[in-house]
């Protein structure tokens, strides 16, 4: 369920299963007053989330509608764009909310929920990028024998991989510490920020960290080995083989390759940022880069993928244009 919606039905009251100690509603503090720019802000900010809505649908529809595209590596870009989705659906209609608002306050239930939904996102993304380079790695090292080593079975156990664990983990965490008793009740962020929340605690956080510190380092080494293997194989592949191999490797990785690594510059920034003190860059510049792992990630991924992969670009101008025939012959 939407937190948007507690948001409007409960909006400064605890829900019965995520209570916080002293606290019944979080402050958001990082906003500031824009007077009249709010509406300018707002209307950029829905034009943006239309069009990453509009650029993720085409491109899962697309997959989804054609039978040529039902393979694994398209499966695992389906998923990827379904996680852009749900990312971004998890911050833009509560940033929406939070400009037009005079009093920046948000429910403790969808402060957590809004938690679980954007570390959940992030989880996945890595997860999702850790899973596709492997299936490159697949292709490129084994070509001929791709269609018997990523059978159905294998792809479906891997989509349960990229999304289950993650959620399980941080709703674990989350679970913990929606438990902790609160002192305060001020997040210097445009958003719930978990890290925020457990500096607010007065109560021992010794178990949330040893398990927070250890859900970390499985969510983010498991993926980490899993794409510098892939590609420390894939470049022994490359300098061993034709020149025809090294530029299957390319085409086929430098989307991926691009949507990695602007995925981990925006977690960076994010952690950089909630961790270190960063009082000499302006608030603006603050606030984009805390929100460029949840904004650009879904925004560029259909453009990466859409302009370099000729099957998606191909099928996308036909889908298209069928479309707009459709709206003329209406006419």
């Amino acid at each position: 369920m939407n937190y948007i919606l507690f948001y409007y039905i409960f909006p400064l009251e605890p829900c019965l299963f995520l209570t916080t100690k002293h606290a019944s509603y979080f402050i958001l503090a990082a906003y500031f007053d824009t007077g009249a720019l709010k509406y300018l802000y707002f209307i950029v900010i829905i034009c943006l989330y239309i069009l990453i809505i509009c650029a993720n649908l085409l491109l899962i529809v697309v997959i989804c509608m054609n039978r040529g595209l039902h393979e694994p590596m398209y499966v695992f870009l389906c998923s990827l764009f379904v996680n852009d989705l749900y990312g971004s659906t998890g911050l833009f209609p509560f940033l929406l909310v939070q400009i037009l608002s005079d009093i920046h306050t948000v429910s403790v239930p969808c402060c957590f929920l809004q938690v679980f939904c954007l570390y959940s996102f992030a989880s996945v993304e890595f997860t999702n990028l850790a899973v596709m380079a492997y299936d490159r790695y697949i292709a490129i090292r084994f070509p001929l024998q791709y269609n018997t080593r990523m059978t159905y079975n294998k792809v479906v156990m891997l989509i349960v991989v990229i999304w289950l664990p993650p959620c399980v983990a941080i709703f674990v965490t989350v679970s913990l510490n929606a438990s902790l008793q609160l002192c305060g009740n001020i997040i210097n962020k445009v958003y719930c920020n978990n890290y925020s929340i457990m500096n607010l605690a007065c109560s021992d956080i010794t178990v949330n960290n040893i398990y927070e510190l250890t859900a970390a380092s499985l969510i983010v080494s498991g993926p980490v080995s899993v794409i510098l293997y892939t590609y420390i194989r894939i470049l022994k592949v490359c300098f061993s083989g034709s020149t025809q191999t090294r530029q299957k490797a390319v085409s086929t990785c430098s989307p991926h390759l691009a949507s990695l690594l602007n995925f981990c510059f925006g977690i960076y920034f994010e952690a950089k940022q909630s961790r270190f003190s960063m009082d000499s860059v302006p608030n603006v510049l603050l606030t984009f880069l805390s929100l460029y792992f949840v904004t650009c990630p879904p925004l560029f991924n259909p453009v990466i993928y859409g302009l370099n992969m000729s099957k998606i670009r191909i099928r996308c101008k036909i889908l298209i244009f069928r479309f707009v025939g459709k709206c003329k012959r209406k006419q």
